[in-house]
């Protein structure tokens, strides 16, 4: 994320939610929107099945500070590379990007190395 961006109080982080594939399963995403909200975070959900392609232009609309994306499906080399790729090819570089779903282990360092962090699976703690 680009030094400074939202260090100051001035407004909640904000947050896109997004399943960037053929995913219908969204239980869990929207647990994740409440409980973010519920933190104060700005929380945007992009609706099911967006393309990487509109994720990455509604997170630059909507000026957000992070995209989380969750698949359940397995195509997460493919997907999140996809939006973090499109993010590269914008010159966009404080966006930072959050994994979660359904996610093996072997393919969480592989995540992290092209820049998506996190990659919860269910399961992982909300705070209260």
């Amino acid at each position: 994320m680009e030094a400074g961006k939202n260090l100051s109080s001035s407004r909640p982080i904000k947050v896109l939610l997004a399943k960037p594939a053929i995913d219908g399963h969204d239980r869990g995403i929207f647990v994740l929107a409440r409980a973010l909200r519920d933190a104060g975070m700005d929380v945007i959900y992009a609706g099911l099945l967006p393309t990487p392609e509109q994720v990455v232009d509604i997170a630059i609309s909507e000026d957000v500070d992070v995209i989380g994306l969750s698949l359940l499906n397995g195509a997460h080399m493919t997907a999140f590379k996809k939006v973090v790729d499109l993010l590269k090819e914008r010159g966009v570089d404080d966006i930072a990007v959050v994994g979660g779903g359904i996610i093996p282990d072997d393919d969480k360092p592989k995540l992290e190395a092209i820049g998506v962090t996190g990659n919860y699976g269910p399961g992982t703690p909300l705070p209260p």
